[in-house]
């Protein structure tokens, strides 16, 4: 199979930070192995951090270019403001890694997941996304972060089986659940943010990230507007990185954000109607899990029935997992 040609410059590691400073040294500390035969430069665009990130940055990685925003922008927006700084280079960049603060890339990470992007597949398309195997922070736990696109089927699927039994049925599930997904060059719809690699084609293709999406939903939306203009995300199997929040308990606001985010991407990709339908489903899996007590829940419930909420531009959220699935 054919490779796209490569682009000129740098690689640029990004990450975006909120309130960081006590996960930056271990993320700082494996980049250096994590990137081993990669030239790269470090971005890092931080959101009005009120604690020592900036500090930190800059006594532990004063190589790196800071960008502050000012404001507790958002990570889509974190994102397209680390890019505009790396975009002013003079060579631009060959691609780019996105990264949380709290990720730890293994060894050899970055390296396998650029070597990854431009393959051409069997569609005629192009890996543009490449993602690496997550573990959660025990170190050996594979974290399920490969998704298929939401449908109105998973969705109701979801809301009487659970996403994790539905997951066992493509048909069925959002979640990809097998864990043969998980040892080889899976193609996914769209896979959860925390690490990923971006080629320049796509950066190109697609844009900027949609800054809508306050937190959670960006990276669905990214990978499913790459794959409207031909670009797989795929995993990577032989790159690999811990997530240390990969698996944190999501409080009752951050969880109504995900679940009204899920709906609001629905409804911009596929319209009024079916928006309605897809609704309906998400409405009836968080009454399910609210008549058995769970708070996030019933707060995800009471926005759902408020016009208003559903409406209205996700807002400024305390940080969170990218890989929120409960």
């Amino acid at each position: 199979m054919s490779l796209a040609p490569k682009a000129a410059g740098p690689v640029v590691v990004l990450a975006v930070t909120w309130n960081s400073a006590a996960l930056l040294p271990d993320f700082l500390a494996a980049l250096p192995q994590g990137m081993a035969g990669v030239d790269y430069r470090l971005v890092v665009a931080d959101n009005d951090s009120a604690d020592d990130t900036v500090a930190v940055l800059r006594a532990l990685a004063p190589d790196a270019t800071v960008v502050q925003t000012g404001r507790n922008a958002g990570y889509a927006a974190g994102i397209n403001a680390a890019l505009a700084a790396a975009a002013r280079w003079e060579s631009g960049v060959r691609a780019a890694v996105v990264c949380n603060p709290d990720t730890r890339m293994r060894p050899g990470c970055g390296r396998t997941l650029l070597d990854a992007l431009g393959e051409e597949l069997p569609d005629g398309s192009r890996v543009g996304i490449s993602v690496p195997v997550l573990y959660e922070a025990d170190g050996a736990t594979v974290s399920r972060t490969l998704r298929r696109e939401p449908t109105v089927l998973r969705a109701l699927a979801e809301a009487v089986i659970g996403n994790r039994r539905a997951g066992r049925f493509p048909a069925l599930g959002e979640l990809v659940t097998d864990p043969a997904a998980y040892t080889a060059a899976t193609r996914a719809d769209w896979a959860t943010g925390a690490l990923m690699a971006l080629s320049a084609e796509v950066m190109a293709a697609c844009g900027p990230w949609d800054e809508f999406y306050f937190l959670y939903s960006e990276e669905t939306e990214f990978c499913l507007r790459a794959r409207d203009r031909g670009f797989a995300t795929r995993l990577a199997p032989a790159a690999a990185a811990v997530h240390e929040g990969g698996q944190s308990r999501v409080s009752p606001r951050l969880w109504t954000l995900l679940v009204l985010n899920r709906v609001r991407l629905h409804r911009r990709r596929h319209g009024a109607a079916a928006a309605a339908a897809f609704w309906a489903a998400v409405l009836l899996r968080e009454t399910s899990r609210s008549v058995i007590g769970k708070a996030p829940s019933r707060a995800a419930l009471r926005a759902l029935v408020s016009p208003s909420r559903l409406r209205e531009r996700p807002g400024p959220a305390p940080s969170a997992p990218r890989s929120a699935t409960s």
